[in-house]
């Protein structure tokens, strides 16, 4: 499938492919809406199936790369769940790192999550990637299949679990203590409830996520390295209440706004992904976690 951008779309059409992803309209509903903007033989349905994720496009490490080790690994749920699941990416010569917990969107841990982390492990980190879908399976490899199956997932045992995933990489024996977050859509929302609850997380970096209450970012201790894109206003809506939060808790942070960018710029298998905002976000992240995880 020849790689659309961003700017191949109506926005008002991105925005509807938003409300699709997130569960706040229906395929038959983003179909009715978008027709309005078909062209010719791109259809709504056309435009649908392109905005889908093609994981080719998102490879930039490669699963045998030989500078990296990789596996999945399991570990116990706290909430009875059975054994949870997640993909370890660490660099191929042995020695205690710092450990990266890499959490996914609303899909599991699909093939651009894993990539990632493995991403992570280049630059010399434990990176860890828990797949909230494993007490029901897994990743199924359908996008589609995997957001119905992540929305009836229990919130509180799904939270927790995932929180477990953070306690099993700190514990490892090839992590060196100091565990960094970073997550992206849901996952973002994730790290800034772990930033809000674990006092030992020691950086956190949330992409595009939902912002917790004033109240519980009282108990923010890890700085932060906020991302945003400018035109995700369901998002970026909750900002200003979470900076007075911030502010008034003396959180350290940094935040990003990336004008002209989607939700979801980062995720490099869709036409939302924004090349140049992608990019610039990760030499922060990168420079961010590179100052408080192995300074």
């Amino acid at each position: 499938m020849e790689r659309k951008k961003a700017s191949d779309y109506p926005q008002e059409v991105l925005d509807l492919f938003d409300g699709y992803v997130h569960g706040r309209m229906t395929r038959r509903d983003f179909l009715d809406h978008a027709a309005k903007y078909a062209v010719g033989g791109f259809t709504a349905a056309a435009m649908l199936e392109s905005l889908r994720p093609n994981f080719a496009w998102a490879q930039q490490v490669a699963k045998d790369d030989a500078r990296i080790k990789t596996e999945f690994l399991d570990y116990p749920s706290p909430q009875g769940s059975g054994k949870m699941r997640g993909y370890l990416a660490r660099p191929a010569k042995a020695g205690k790192l710092p450990g990266v917990l890499v959490i996914h969107e609303n899909r599991g841990l699909n093939p651009y999550i894993e990539d990632v982390a493995r991403r992570f492990a280049v630059e010399g980190y434990v990176a860890f990637a828990p797949d909230a879908l494993a007490p029901v399976g897994g990743y199924p490899g359908d996008e589609d299949k995997a957001r119905e199956m992540f929305a009836k997932l229990d919130d509180k045992k799904r939270t927790e679990d995932l929180f477990a995933g953070y306690g099993y990489l700190k514990s490892r024996p090839d992590c060196a203590g100091k565990v960094g977050a970073i997550g992206f859509c849901f996952g973002g929302g994730m790290v800034n409830q772990m930033a809000a609850r674990l006092p030992d997380l020691a950086a956190g970096v949330p992409f595009y996520g939902r912002q917790v209450s004033a109240e519980a970012a009282a108990g923010i201790k890890a700085p932060l390295q906020i991302h945003y894109g400018g035109l995700d206003e369901p998002i970026n809506k909750g900002w200003p209440a979470y900076e007075t939060a911030l502010k008034a808790n003396g959180v350290k942070y940094q935040m990003y706004m990336y004008e002209g960018a989607n939700h979801g710029f980062h995720n490099d298998t869709t036409p939302r992904y924004d090349d140049a905002a992608a990019k610039l976000a990760w030499s922060r992240t990168t420079a961010f976690f590179k100052e408080h995880l192995k300074g």
